[in-house]
């Protein structure tokens, strides 16, 4: 018996995506991740220090409070869906111990899918079509990424070691100044582990304010300050509630970098608006991490001491070690990362290529922070001290140096 059916073999197809799906920022790393895994397919000992992925495990008593939550029935429903006040509360009261910041869990806390989910979705809220933001210059790409799937525009605040890698204001242009509705900063900063003072934030709110510009703080790396120094956070700044919000997450502070626990405070408006994008995607984090994470935040805080500790003792030795090979640069004041020139006659693609390919030591080139970052390369402090020694070592004797 033939069938009335159509041959659907036939049947001309194709999958046409959004138009936003072809306008998407390339993804720099990828061939960076690539390179370096078929260096070890083909059996090299490679040092990677690209990444930013946190190398130690998370606390053992965390690891447990969520074990033990794990158990609980109430978390194996749906999650409230702007979660648990408990948590929200956890993350105030840290707020306020470590830097002296007063935030209302309710309607100052919005819990987050990880950091980097919020800050693709303050574009989303904020930007319309052809709107303009400003980015600073080298910085996190995925800064881009957000402002991209809401079809805005970018213009790039040039981040100079001779302004120790702060944004210069006076030098945005009037006409940016007036079409920019959102900023973006970092401190600690990724790439260039650079820190901000406190005075620095009072002029960025009062810029801000008088601009109309809301600010997106990135302050990822916030736990992580050295030689004595804790970071400043934005919102200790006067002001700053009402002109912006911070995001904070737990992934460096406390290596929950694979539970994606992160947390947007500030502005009101903008945890209300934040809150009701999610509303529409998610129903909250598993119950489990948030109890979690309640107890890495409200528990004694001398895991994240200690590995603070850590990170400067590797910094230490890497700078040590740079000294002896002759490759000077900016120790860091902040976050896990180290911002180094290249040799001069070389790019930062190349002069990572090179020290991949003869002394299997892996690098992010600058370039692929933006335009500013060219002439430099990005090392994490993700290794123990020994492979960070003989990383630098490998690439003394390249003899560049």
């Amino acid at each position: 018996m033939k069938s009335n059916q159509p041959n659907r073999g036939t049947v001309p197809f194709s999958i046409r995506p959004a138009d936003i799906m072809n306008n998407l920022p390339k993804q720099f790393f990828a061939s960076l991740v690539a390179s370096v895994n078929r260096e070890i397919a083909a059996g090299h000992d490679v040092i990677n220090l690209g990444q930013g992925n946190p190398d130690r495990p998370t606390p053992e008593h965390i690891v447990r409070a969520a074990q033990a939550a794990v158990a609980n029935p109430q978390y194996h429903k749906y999650s409230p869906f702007r979660g648990y006040h408990f948590l929200k509360e956890a993350a105030a009261q840290r707020y306020l111990e470590d830097y002296g910041v007063s935030l209302d869990p309710e309607t100052e806390v919005a819990i987050l899918f990880g950091g980097k989910t919020g800050l693709v979705q303050i574009s989303q809220i904020l930007l319309n079509p052809g709107d303009l933001c400003l980015v600073p210059d080298p910085g996190y790409p995925d800064y881009w990424s957000g402002t991209a799937l809401a079809g805005a525009e970018m213009s790039f605040m040039p981040l100079r070691e001779e302004n120790d890698f702060l944004p210069d204001y006076d030098a945005i242009s009037d006409r940016d100044k007036k079409r920019a509705k959102l900023m973006f900063l970092n401190y600690p900063n990724n790439p260039t582990a650079a820190t901000a003072p406190l005075s620095f934030y009072e002029d960025t709110v009062k810029f801000a304010a008088t601009h109309g510009i809301v600010v997106a703080s990135d302050f990822a790396y916030g736990a992580i300050g050295f030689d004595g120094r804790r970071p400043v956070s934005f919102l200790q700044a006067e002001g700053a509630k009402e002109v912006g919000v911070e995001y904070y997450t737990m992934s460096k502070t406390y290596n929950m970098a694979g539970w994606r626990v992160g947390f947007a405070l500030g502005n009101k408006e903008i945890i209300s608006l934040i809150n009701l994008l999610q509303d529409h995607i998610y129903v909250s984090l598993f119950g489990a991490v948030q109890e979690a994470a309640k107890v890495a935040l409200s528990d004694s805080q001398q895991c994240v001491a200690d590995l603070v500790s850590v990170y400067e003792s590797r910094r230490n030795a890497l700078f040590k070690a740079l000294g002896e090979i002759g490759w000077e640069a900016r120790k860091p004041s902040g976050s896990f990362f180290t911002w180094l020139p290249v040799p001069k006659g070389t790019d930062s693609s190349a002069f990572a290529q090179l020290l991949l390919e003869r002394a299997k030591v892996a690098v992010a080139p600058g370039i692929g922070f933006g335009r500013h970052g060219e002439g430099y390369v990005r090392l994490g402090l993700l290794t123990d001290e020994d492979r960070l020694t003989e990383a630098v070592h490998r690439i003394g004797k390249l003899g560049l140096f």
